[in-house]
């Protein structure tokens, strides 16, 4: 009879780490050749070391067959730059009224500086990403944003909020050439006015759940500052359908920030996405938690049954 082999504590680490490989295979199996929107900003965009974190899971889901498409927010760092050339920001819950000298400076930052710093990451961890924003290729046609939900009230209220849009329209074109290419997208907020030819800064989840949607991506990935969706109890509550989430933003238990979120969640899932998720980007790797295990981290919004 054959003795058992004797490992050593690192070998039995190489094993472990063999044994989270392994188990990954099925999802790989599962989502190949699968879209999947990345939606960047929050804490794991300021923190290097997150950022380079982000940058490999996301080289990774490509090396393994899957098409992430990186789209990238940048408010904390377009407010840096406005405070430096002396504009004054102000906002209409949660949006940045955007005139044409405010809109000069969102456009250098978003789809200059942090496009390219992202690309750059990206590229460093052996990826071949390739940055983009809404105006090439005419990716996201936009309108003007005219009216806004009143978070409290739930009252639809009429707004100016100047150079601010939503979209109208992704061709889809762009990036499916790009994905024909081999090539991760990373894209900017930043919309060609559809009637007016103006250039609009749009909101960067809106922005990720209108390309999910137009790509019938698999799932949508909301990377924040937050867990997920909690309850009145504070406890995190891992998915919900459209009809769940909409009962919880009628009852108060979703309020604040989280509903633009969630209703970006369920206006991509109506638009023929698999599953929304929204979940805390200052976990180490939660993209691969959430693509490559069974219970995820976050909140997924998906379909009911029936």
């Amino acid at each position: 009879m054959a003795e058992p082999v004797q490992t050593d504590s690192a070998q039995r680490r190489l094993i472990r780490m063999a044994e989270t490989i392994s188990k990954a295979l099925p999802y790989m199996r599962r989502h190949n050749d699968a879209t999947f929107v990345v939606k960047y900003g929050g804490h794991a965009m300021t923190d290097p070391k997150l950022g380079d974190l982000v940058a490999r899971d996301v080289v990774l889901m490509k090396q393994v067959g899957m098409n992430p498409i990186v789209v990238h927010g940048g408010g904390p760092q377009i407010n840096k730059m406005l405070e430096r050339v002396g504009i004054k920001s102000t906002f209409v819950n949660g949006l940045r009224v955007t005139d044409a000298a405010t809109m000069e400076i969102v456009e250098m930052v978003l789809a200059g500086s942090i496009n390219k710093a992202i690309v750059a990451d990206i590229n460093e961890c052996g990826g071949i990403a390739v940055g983009i924003c809404g105006k090439d290729g005419n990716l996201i046609l936009a309108r003007k944003v005219t009216e806004m939900r009143d978070p409290k009230t739930g009252e639809l209220l009429k707004v100016d909020l100047k150079q601010v849009g939503e979209p109208a329209k992704i061709n889809v074109m762009v990036l499916e050439q790009l994905r024909k290419a081999d090539v991760i997208p990373v894209v900017a907020p930043i919309g060609f006015g559809v009637d007016d030819e103006l250039t609009y800064n749009i909101n960067a989840d809106t922005s990720a759940g209108a390309i999910a949607g137009a790509m019938k991506a698999k799932r949508l990935l909301f990377l924040t500052d937050v867990p997920g969706v909690l309850d009145k109890n504070g406890q995190l509550i891992q998915d919900m359908t459209v009809e769940q989430a909409r009962a919880l933003i009628a009852d108060g238990t979703i309020s604040g920030g989280m509903i633009p979120k969630v209703e970006n969640c369920i206006d991509a899932v109506n638009s023929g996405v698999e599953a929304a998720v929204i979940m805390d980007g200052r976990v180490p790797h939660s993209l691969l938690l959430e693509v490559f295990t069974e219970s995820g981290v976050g909140t997924m919004v998906k379909r009911g049954r029936g």
